[in-house]
């Protein structure tokens, strides 16, 4: 039994030392987990470190004034630090981003291997849910319910996530459905064993590998998602910073031409993050399947 137990860590030892030697082989994925580890350092540690005041207006440093000692990025309309302002944005653009894929998770997985595993009225049920859902364009719908029920941090996050399930319940419930064939799951089913550890020891284990890559690339898609409702005026409301309401101020044809300190350095902050958790979701996906490489 012991000799059993040794063969199988060192099979796991095994296997996890290929997924890293062919993650840190892909050198964009590197450079993406780098870009978002320094991030996330950045917006956590410059805060205190700096003093950083988001929402205090500086009357004497002017309104809408270009990047000084004083202000590196310049100030709004309002007086507001926009560098402050573009720091505390990437904490609520992480959060939301990372956050609503988490709810995603949480309501699509479950579902998803209830569907796969039971099949039958259950899996007819789930699965025809997750067509509705998808049938509609996620931005209108996004948009009708943020109306209702606020614009705040909190109810755009739950929207986002709630509406992004049906990618991981349709993936798992892919999955699901080749795993409960295997040999081992259907000894478990011979000897007596209860669907629930069947499903929590067995099924689950082996087909989440997938939704932990689709996860990365939700995570980009509910940044830019979160970042176009407040570009719109629809998602997180001022005086709390994100990098969509410091782009919002870009509508217009002055601030987009005389003033690209307002809009530009929240842009680039945009761009570089997405980039960087596509690049990582892309050396996870090559790294865990590389069958599944293009």
């Amino acid at each position: 039994m012991e000799k059993v137990k040794k063969q199988k860590k060192q099979k796991q030892s095994s296997y996890m030392h290929d997924v890293l030697e062919r993650f840190f082989a892909h050198k964009l994925a590197v450079i993406g987990l780098a870009m978002i580890i320094l991030l996330a350092l950045l917006v956590i540690v410059l805060p205190p470190i700096m003093g950083l005041d988001p929402y205090t207006v500086d009357a004497l440093g002017g309104f809408n004034k270009g990047p000084s000692s004083a202000h590196w990025l310049g100030t709004d309309r309002t007086g507001r630090d926009i560098f402050a302002r573009l720091v505390y944005g990437g904490r609520i653009s992480l959060v939301v981003g990372l956050l609503s894929t988490a709810v995603s998770m949480l309501i699509g997985v479950p579902l998803g291997l209830l569907a796969g595993y039971f099949r039958g009225g259950v899996e007819a049920v789930i699965m025809r849910i997750a067509d509705v859902f998808m049938a509609f364009p996620d931005m209108m719908l996004i948009l009708v319910l943020v109306s209702v029920v606020g614009k705040s941090v909190v109810a755009i996050t739950v929207v986002v996530g709630i509406l992004g399930w049906t990618q991981f319940a349709r993936l798992i419930h892919s999955r699901v459905l080749s795993v409960r064939e295997k040999e081992y799951v259907e000894s478990a089913r011979a000897i007596g064993t209860k669907s629930g550890k069947i499903i929590t020891k067995y099924v689950l284990p082996n087909s989440f590998a997938p939704c932990l890559i689709a996860m990365t690339f939700r995570t980009a898609a509910a940044i830019l998602l979160e970042a176009s409702l407040s570009f719109l005026g629809m998602g997180v409301q001022p005086p709390t910073a994100s990098w969509g309401n410091l782009m919002y101020d870009a509508q217009s044809i002055v601030v987009l031409s005389t003033q690209p300190w307002v809009w530009v350095p929240a842009g680039i902050c945009l761009v570089i993050t997405v980039l960087s958790i596509n690049f990582f979701g892309d050396g996870l996906r090559d790294a865990l399947d590389p069958k599944m490489k293009i």
